[in-house]
């Protein structure tokens, strides 16, 4: 094995900071996405590289990308470094640093999308260029899965398992903010639209009428007092529910006919989700009896709760190389945020894990930012992850 300190080497700063940036400079908020754009930015970066790059266009300037280490023996071994290009929107509160800039100010580089999650989709990337660069040849195949639709739906991830393009995967990693620590675990999530409806009446004369926001106030106390069915998990803890948004009524003096609530389930590994679901139609259906309102559910959003034990040997190998590669003291645990491997796991059932140089507490604010040296770190230990897990010619 050639001694990775020398390959190191390979990794040039300037080169690095400024490919992020050009990633930071396509805007890919979702909505709409865009996400074709910072595939192409890739392609542009690895035109002259060794690297098997496919772009996978899914329409409306969306895409997967899918970028190969060259020249593998054997499959037995199969690692996937995976990332995903949309970001959320840069919201009304006026930044200081341009969002689409990759403005630099020290150690900091700022930008939507810095650190969730442009700076881990790059430095996974260019952790695969430096080490063909450097003439490594491994043992196993590794490939990096970009996708597109990860903060809305996950429709990129999805589309990614529909086709099955990685089903021979043996092990995954997913670079979203973790502030390089593993998180072998995360949440997972089911979000609801729910709609009572009643008949509106003269504010008057409510006995007239079928009032849709007491119906749906029915529906929030019996929430307040509803008790999951679970197991506590020894990292992720408990699940939690929050009433998001409420709307509903047209008028003061109008029965209001119509109320919308938005609800936000964040569940732990092994609970079941559909027992969820029944369990508050059962509570719309005793409403519904009392109060004379009728009701809708609808599923925006579902994905599944993710874990993968500490005892694993790949996480426990990654623990290692971290270690003995870089000094880094990792301490494998959990985050309530979910991620693409919300719809890989359960597809693939291989070990997974999330690690990545942004800071989770800066996903989706204003200003949002990564530091670079936390970059350059990511870098390192992805060639040398890559490396231990996959092993050399």
């Amino acid at each position: 094995m050639q001694k990775l300190h020398s390959i190191y080497e390979m990794v040039n700063v300037e080169e690095s900071v400024q490919f992020l940036q050009s990633l930071i400079q396509e805007n890919s908020v979702n909505p709409d996405g865009n996400e074709k754009r910072v595939a192409e930015a890739i392609e542009t970066f690895l035109a002259s590289s060794k690297l098997q790059v496919e772009l996978d266009d899914l329409g409306s300037n969306r895409a997967n990308l899918f970028v190969t280490y060259p020249d593998r023996k054997t499959e037995e071994r199969y690692l996937v470094y995976s990332g995903h290009f949309d970001t959320v929107p840069t919201g009304k509160v006026e930044w200081q640093h341009d969002p689409f800039s990759g403005e630099i100010a020290g150690n900091k580089m700022y930008g939507r999308g810095t650190t969730d999650m442009k700076a881990g989709v790059a430095a996974m990337i260019l952790a695969m260029e430096y080490l063909s660069r450097a003439g490594v040849k491994l043992k196993g195949k590794l490939q990096f899965v970009g996708t597109a639709g990860e903060e809305v739906d996950g429709y990129g991830a999805k589309t990614v398992v529909q086709k099955g393009q990685i089903d021979k995967a043996t092990a995954m990693v997913i670079s979203e903010p973790s502030e390089n620590e593993i998180y072998n675990a995360h949440k997972g999530c089911l979000w609801l639209e729910i709609t009572t409806y009643g008949k509106t009446a003269h504010g008057s004369m409510p006995d007239q009428g079928v009032n849709a926001i007491l119906a749906m106030n029915e529906l929030i106390n019996a929430l307040l007092m509803y008790e999951f069915s679970y197991t506590p998990h020894p990292i992720l803890g408990h699940p939690t529910l929050n009433v998001g948004t409420i709307e509903g009524g047209v008028k003061t003096n109008v029965v209001p006919d119509q109320c919308s609530v938005t609800l936000d389930i964040r569940t732990v590994p092994g609970q079941d989700i559909d027992r969820i679901l029944k369990d508050i139609e059962e509570m719309l259906k005793g409403i519904a009896e009392k109060t004379k309102a009728s009701y809708q559910i609808k599923i925006i959003n579902r994905m599944e709760s993710v874990s993968t034990k500490e005892s694993d040997e790949f996480v426990q190998m990654a623990v290692r190389t971290g270690k003995k590669e870089l000094n880094l003291e990792l301490n494998p645990t959990g985050v309530n945020y979910y991620t693409d491997a919300s719809v890989y796991q359960p597809h693939l059932q291989i070990p997974t894990f999330i690690f990545g140089p942004g800071h989770p507490k800066l996903a989706h604010q204003p200003d949002e930012y990564v530091e670079i040296d936390k970059f350059i770190e990511s870098i390192r230990y992805f060639m040398a992850l890559a490396i231990e897990y996959l092993g050399e010619k």
